[in-house]
């Protein structure tokens, strides 16, 4: 657990972001799966769908409601200014692709940051049935399905050979960086147990319950990364950009247990 100072105004807002991470889920829920789901292209390629502008929009209007003076980020309609310090990260479906293509791992993330730093974090996969959410100094906690929330803890595997490494596309190793990273992966592969693309932020879910040890992105947007570092950090682990700083401004991430955090940041940075 960090030692980060809590308020009564980030609790609130905790319970509040459980709460709309919760229904926006649900929303997506109608659309998956269904026949009749249309997408569309965005300009930077990536696709979008109803669901994720439906989501979007719920999780705003209700936002706006309950803390009227905070501000907003979401990936589908971008930024409303606030006067209050507190700043909602808002990515209705986190994995959009694997959502069009009925695979349950997609996510709906929801973060609060105070001023740059942040303080709330909440994977919901709705589809998969659980969430994980945390309050810096407060845990991180691990829902399934209509059960109790139990503490979420990073593994205590030491040993890189005995590690799951997940990542979202292996492709963009080559493709969203100005220098070839493809060799990073190569590493990581070759030296862990298993490699999978259990990915987007549902593999970052898995570092933090315990189910994988490593899962890393060589590209992501604000949005994608701004409810991460708050669970993965309260669930025991550590949480960073591939030069080993502890932050979710750098568009690009590590998330590890703690024993194997130097291991991983040998082959990230390169010796």
């Amino acid at each position: 657990m960090s030692s980060h100072p809590t308020s009564p105004e980030l609790d609130a807002r905790l319970e509040f972001a459980v709460h709309i991470a919760r229904q926006a889920g649900e929303l997506t829920l109608r659309f998956f799966r269904s026949a009749s789901l249309k997408s569309q292209q965005k300009g930077d390629g990536s696709p979008v769908t109803e669901a994720d502008r439906g989501a979007e929009e719920l999780l705003r209007s209700l936002i706006l409601e309950q803390f009227p003076n905070d501000a907003i980020l979401g990936e589908e309609f971008g930024e409303t200014d606030g006067s209050s310090g507190f700043r909602w990260i808002l990515d209705p479906i986190d994995g959009t692709k694997a959502f069009i293509a009925g695979v349950p791992l997609y996510t709906t993330l929801v973060a609060v940051l105070e001023g740059e730093l942040p303080r709330i974090g909440v994977i919901n996969a709705p589809a998969a049935g659980e969430m994980v959410y945390a309050l810096c100094g407060k845990d991180c906690w691990h829902t399934l399905g209509d059960g109790q929330p139990q503490q979420a803890r990073v593994s205590k595997i030491s040993d890189l050979g005995e590690a799951a490494c997940v990542t979202s596309s292996v492709k963009s190793f080559t493709t969203e960086r100005e220098i070839d990273a493809r060799p990073v992966w190569d590493q990581l592969q070759a030296a862990c147990r298993i490699s999978r693309t259990w990915g987007d932020a549902y593999g970052y879910l898995l570092v933090a319950t315990g189910r994988a040890e490593i899962a890393i992105d060589p590209a992501m947007s604000l949005w994608d990364t701004a409810s991460l570092q708050t669970i993965i950090e309260e669930a025991g682990g550590k949480f960073f950009d591939w030069r080993g700083k502890p932050t979710i401004h750098s568009g690009e991430a590590v998330a590890t247990n703690a024993v194997l955090a130097d291991q991983v940041l040998k082959i990230t940075r390169g010796r």
